[in-house]
């Protein structure tokens, strides 16, 4: 009965660009007039779990559809992970390469950055520890300068910052290695908010970026306006994307 329900459901709500917590409960008492509140909160947990129903923001949901974004783990930054985290085993370390953003972008770059960032105290040993291993190309918390005049002039730059706490951050497990790399919503936020450090992905390329991310993959605007704001760039990125692709946050995104 269980199953039967589930795929009724999904069938009620596939075609709808989002739906309410209410709307789903009343689904749910047309079938099981007794349902209580304790055990509906365990149900949406669970689908949720299951990748059956997807938050857009608190109380408002999407069937599944889109997939999560699990960008591959090139050799490199393989190997740049194993280093470190051979060294700060308990430390968080968060890694990812611009190469990901590709996908996305109306024109293709032969440039990658390679960002890392890392809890607050460790920046100067972790920069130490990349220049120690031969990495040349690696840059401290860069100024203006710096941008402008060596990480613009490389290919293949290593930049390390300090992980803001909260920031959304996933684990990975590839080769027996543990790291942490950015979510999408993280990745987005920061594109917008570093206008200087990613200044070759404005304008156009931020609007191609930003579309076609929403477009293919499943987005929690929870965590990316939670985000934003904690880089205090919320109503920023609400006018941005308010502006320029509407048609993929209708009711998801409050005024």
């Amino acid at each position: 009965m269980a199953k039967i329900l589930e795929n009724k459901m999904i069938e009620e709500f596939k075609a709808k660009e989002s739906f309410t917590r209410e709307e789903l409960l009343r689904f749910y008492r047309d079938f099981e007039p007794e349902l209580k509140e304790g055990t509906f909160g365990w149900r949406i947990h669970d689908l949720k779990n299951r990748n059956i129903i997807k938050p857009l923001k608190r109380g408002l949901y999407v069937i599944s559809r889109k997939p999560e974004y699990n960008p591959d783990i090139s050799p490199n930054l393989l190997k740049i992970a194993r280093q470190l985290t051979n060294k700060f085993d308990e430390v968080r370390i968060c890694i990812w390469e611009t190469a990901w953003l590709n996908e996305f972008l109306q024109h293709q770059t032969s440039k990658s950055s390679l960002f890392i960032e890392v809890e607050k105290g460790y920046e100067e040993s972790l920069f130490y520890t990349l220049k120690d291993n031969m990495h040349k190309e690696v840059f401290l918390n860069p100024d203006e300068k710096a941008i402008d005049f060596y990480i613009a002039e490389s290919n293949q730059p290593v930049i390390i910052r300090k992980l803001l706490t909260r920031a959304p951050i996933a684990k990975r497990i590839e080769n027996n290695i543990r790291f942490y790399t950015p979510t999408l919503e993280k990745i987005l936020v920061d594109l917008f908010a570093e206008e200087r450090l990613f200044y070759y992905l404005q304008g156009g390329e931020l609007i191609h970026i930003y579309r076609n991310a929403l477009s293919n993959y499943a987005i929690n605007f929870t965590r990316l306006l939670s985000y934003a704001k904690r880089r205090e760039r919320n109503h920023d990125i609400k006018q941005f994307m308010t502006n320029h692709m509407s048609h993929l946050i209708k009711e998801v995104i409050d005024d």
